[in-house]
């Protein structure tokens, strides 16, 4: 974390392994944020600077201590490191990934690709490579919790889900259902990609506009990233007998071929 080139991060960082709630600008929003890095000076850093923008913070060196911080109550973000003692931020990931799940950013000072492209592959919502600066950390903190916790399921009156070729997808509770009825676990990202989707459904999206839609505008994501969360949200279709809703239109992008019906 390069917090010499931010003044906001100078002041001494907290002793305790677990920093109390805090006031601030988005003090409003109530989140509560878990940190897990199993270096010190890393997690004092970043619980400070997030902490005095009014989140509550709780911080772990390692699975173990994670799960005992969820234990303690729900995590509304998780910011993983990769790079952990005993069972790595990778299968951490993995195993932690669901729509009802925290969020997670994932950190890596390895900083490849690939690297990114495998987090993003197991549901991580966002990914930066190590060091970052601060400043950008809470901008992607921000961008992921207001996907999480501003659902747009009634903008334009028509209804709180969608229904399309058998499936439903309930916009409130962030809930996908197959056409046997059976719920589908997504990825904070891959609900975001597929409303952007049945909201615009039978038209052609490029990987631009869907960088916009589902992950906003304040993530440097890249076209390959969007490539990763389609291929995982096809193949969790394809589970459900709807591999072909999503159509990949060569040297354009991609369109939801069903016809979506709006539902209370």
């Amino acid at each position: 974390m390069e917090s010499s080139q931010d003044p906001a991060t100078s002041s001494a960082p907290p002793t305790s392994a677990h920093v109390v709630s805090q006031t601030g600008p988005d003090a409003a929003r109530g989140a509560r944020i878990l940190i897990v890095d199993d270096d010190p000076g890393i997690r004092d850093v970043v619980a400070e600077f997030l902490g005095r923008h009014g989140y509550a913070i709780d911080t772990a060196s390692d699975s173990r201590t994670m799960e005992q911080a969820l234990a303690r109550g729900p995590v509304d973000l998780i910011v993983l490191d990769v790079m952990l003692p005993g069972e790595d931020g990778l299968a951490i990931c993995r195993r932690l990934s669901a729509a009802d799940g925290p969020a997670i950013i994932m950190l890596s000072a390895m900083g490849e690709e690939t690297d990114r492209i495998v987090g993003l592959e197991l549901g991580a919502d966002d990914y930066l490579p190590k060091p970052c600066n601060p400043r950008e950390l809470l901008a992607r903190v921000r961008a992921v919790l207001r996907r999480r916790q501003e659902p747009r399921a009634v903008d334009d009156g028509m209804g709180a889900a969608c229904e399309f070729a058998g499936w439903r997808l309930d916009l409130v509770r962030r809930e996908l259902r197959s056409p046997q009825s059976v719920v589908v676990n997504l990825s904070s990202g891959e609900f975001s990609l597929l409303r952007a989707f049945v909201e615009r459904p039978q038209r052609v999206l490029t990987r631009d506009q869907l960088l916009d839609l589902a992950r906003g505008r304040e993530s440097d994501a890249y076209d390959r990233a969007i490539d990763v969360q389609i291929s995982r949200l096809r193949r969790k279709l394809d589970d459900g007998g709807g591999g072909e809703l999503i159509r990949t239109i060569r040297s354009e992008g991609y369109m939801f071929t069903s016809k979506v019906t709006r539902t209370p």
